[in-house]
């Protein structure tokens, strides 16, 4: 008796599953110009980030201790904003798509990871299944539909101040620390893996450990801040070290949650289960340009620096992208459909791609035997 996909483990799905992705034409040569690696473009983003939290961080610490609390507050809600964009290098790092140089990927990508609390080495197994299986509900458990596009004022307050508990596209203290106290004594089914269950490394043995390894060095590099900023009587640091990545989440969310929710599962179109949306420069610069989300998931390979000129080559093949508030009111539409029709998913309208047009076409003159008329004037 054959097992149910339910009862089949992760390796098993994985490898009979094998998805026909639609992507849109584009010459091979335009395409491999736009997946070029640039160390300096690289730079301007990795320095350019840090910077601004280095900025944000250094000013909050004088002010504090020059006793303007109000201002301080101020800063470091900006600060956290910043922070709480980790996600997006960590992310971005991880595909291993940001530097021509290998060594200045690793290097960033640990950074942003030990400074966001994140680690990728369970990131770049379940990403994996993510972008090879994208909202395959049997395979893809990295974000398992339908999610709560939520503007709940208690939710709202922890996003606007300090997250605590967490949710759909935000981290919070106490989950986050559990998780890693989780992979740190090698224990995996708990909350950091969302809806991942203990499978996940079965077929990567070496990751696990790297994981647990990783946990060890994260947890201990926050305690010993705690520590040092305890001893020499300044705790403030531990709030712009630490504690960052919890404060001021909001924008996070808002760019965040529309790449996937409310959109169509099970498909092998990515313009049906992925969004683009437009942002203005700040964000977009924070979100590492993955705001072009669509054709990331089309074209893995290209550089997120590089999204928007992708953009332009396939815009003709691909819907129109949306205004973060055209996303949101879709998403908000599609939750209310779904209380009523819980199976209820969005289905972007999409263009006629370059191949059915020309199908159709052929068929078309077939069935109106335009090949055997003569021209009669």
């Amino acid at each position: 008796m054959k097992n149910t996909d339910s009862e089949k483990s992760l390796s098993e799905l994985r490898k009979e599953m094998r998805i026909k992705w639609y992507r849109c034409p584009i010459e091979a040569k335009e395409l491999r110009e736009l997946s070029t690696r640039s160390d300096a473009k690289g730079y301007q983003l990795a320095l350019g980030h840090l910077g601004i939290w280095l900025t944000t961080g250094t000013l909050t610490f004088l002010f504090a201790n020059a006793g303007w609390w109000f201002a301080a507050l101020i800063l470091l809600f900006a600060h956290g904003t910043v922070g709480t964009f980790f996600i997006a290098p960590w992310h971005e790092l991880t595909h291993g798509t940001v530097f021509q140089t290998k060594k200045l990927n690793t290097f960033f990508l640990r950074i942003f990871s030990l400074l966001g609390w994140l680690s990728f080495p369970v990131y770049q197994v379940s990403h994996n299944y993510h972008h090879r299986f994208t909202l395959h509900s049997a395979v893809d458990k990295e974000l398992v539909l339908p999610k709560v596009p939520s503007l709940k004022p208690l939710y709202l307050l922890q996003l606007f101040t300090f997250n605590f508990s967490g949710g759909f596209e935000s981290r919070g203290l106490i989950p986050t620390l559990k998780g890693f106290w989780g992979m740190a004594t090698d224990r995996f089914n708990h909350p950091y893996f969302s809806n991942w269950d203990v499978h996940l490394f079965d077929d990567a043995p070496v990751g696990r450990q790297h994981s647990v390894r990783w946990a060890r060095l994260v947890l201990g590099f926050h305690t010993s801040v705690l520590i040092f900023a305890l001893l020499i009587g300044q705790p403030i640091l531990f709030f712009i070290i630490s504690l960052h990545h919890f404060i001021g989440n909001w924008l996070w969310y808002f760019v965040g949650a529309p790449m996937h929710c409310g959109l169509r599962s099970d498909v092998p179109d990515f313009r049906k289960c992925v969004r683009t949306i437009t942002l203005d420069p700040i964000s977009e610069f924070l979100y590492w340009h993955m705001n072009w989300h669509l054709e990331h998931h089309m074209f893995a390979a290209v550089p997120c620096y590089n999204l928007p000129k992708l953009h332009q080559v396939v815009a003709d093949d691909m819907p129109k992208p949306r205004t973060i508030f055209e996303a949101w009111t879709e998403m908000r539409e599609t939750y209310r459909k779904q209380l009523e029709h819980p199976t209820y998913e969005f289905d972007t309208p999409v263009p006629v791609s370059k191949k059915e047009k020309f199908e159709r076409e052929e068929q078309l003159e077939a069935a109106l035997g335009t090949e055997s008329l003569e021209m009669v004037y």
